[in-house]
């Protein structure tokens, strides 16, 4: 599949460079495109910028078609710590929170979508998080984050719905990568059970065998790194 391209956009990040780098020891694409937010990152955008995801998107389009559409940007701290209570929120935090984890992976569905090959087998994925679960939320809090993850959960149920009119092989899911050893997690790492803490190489190599056995009928889902359904 050396005439097809894979973007992994959130390249930079340790989960985004995982996958990445297994994509591109896979030799199954014949260009795996490395897209970031870091403003150094050679193949840089912005989530917050539409016109940087036009020329983003346009870049890959000029190459072989891609069959593989990674989201694995998030925010879940940085300035903000996850709320505990609903006494905690704040409209900075909250907007922050939905322009990086909803708005920014629905530009990208928006533009880089219709790259997708109609008349085969291709994939848009993005990481979401089991506690974007509203049937599964069991302890509260976080509100700004678990809402963004929900909220991008149905935005990849929208997509699932409209690509499978168009696309009839493609695949559309959000993953739950696991507690991965990041940025993101570190300072949440504390109660973290034994063998639960995943290297990012381990969830990465996890979450493509996921994405490698789903089917149509599985498109809109959001699937944790074992396989399990998660529910919505």
């Amino acid at each position: 599949m050396t005439d097809t391209s894979a973007v992994v956009i959130g390249a930079s990040g340790g989960v985004g460079a995982a996958l990445a780098d297994a994509l591109e020891a896979s030799g199954d694409y014949g260009v795996v495109h490395r897209l970031a937010r870091s403003a150094s990152w050679p193949d840089h955008l912005d989530l917050e910028d539409e016109a940087s995801l036009t020329a983003a998107a346009e870049r890959v389009r000029a190459g072989p078609p891609p069959t593989l559409i990674l989201i694995a940007t998030g925010v879940l701290h940085s300035g903000h710590d996850p709320e505990r209570t609903y006494k905690a929120m704040t409209p900075e935090h909250l907007l922050r929170d939905y322009r990086i984890n909803t708005v920014g992976p629905a530009l990208v569905m928006k533009h880089f979508a219709p790259l997708m090959l109609r008349e085969q087998r291709a994939v848009f994925a993005a990481l979401s998080a089991r506690v974007g679960s509203i049937s599964d939320n069991r302890l509260g809090g976080w509100h700004s984050y678990r809402a963004s993850k929900a909220a991008l959960n149905m935005l990849l149920r929208n997509l699932a719905v409209e690509l499978g009119r168009s696309h009839p092989q493609a695949v559309v899911a959000g993953l739950h990568p696991g507690t991965v050893d990041t940025g993101l997690s570190r300072p949440f790492q504390k109660g973290v059970a034994d063998g639960k803490l995943f290297a990012p190489a381990y969830s990465a190599e996890r979450l493509l065998a996921v994405l490698d056995g789903l089917t149509p009928a599985d498109s809109g889902g959001v699937f944790a790194w074992d396989g399990a359904r998660i529910p919505a």
